[in-house]
């Protein structure tokens, strides 16, 4: 994922979280590239939609979150 932030310096960096701790237990979103890692297979058999909120803050502390599925 991917989020932008005008800002400059402390203000326009942005940190990616996922909101639900549950979602940590399948899925690695680095913090700092927003990128979404695997961390096992996906069993369609248990789940047929994996569906992800991603949470974008910045350095000022303002935040929007999206939903990746």
């Amino acid at each position: 994922v991917t989020a932008t932030d005008a800002d400059d310096g402390l203000y326009g960096e942005i940190k990616y979280s996922l909101k639900k701790e549950a979602d940590t237990a399948i899925f690695h979103l680095d913090s700092e590239t927003g990128a979404i890692t695997l961390l096992r297979s996906l069993d369609f058999e248990e789940d047929d939609l994996y569906e992800l909120e991603v949470q974008a803050r910045d350095g000022g502390g303002l935040f929007d979150t999206a939903k990746v599925g």
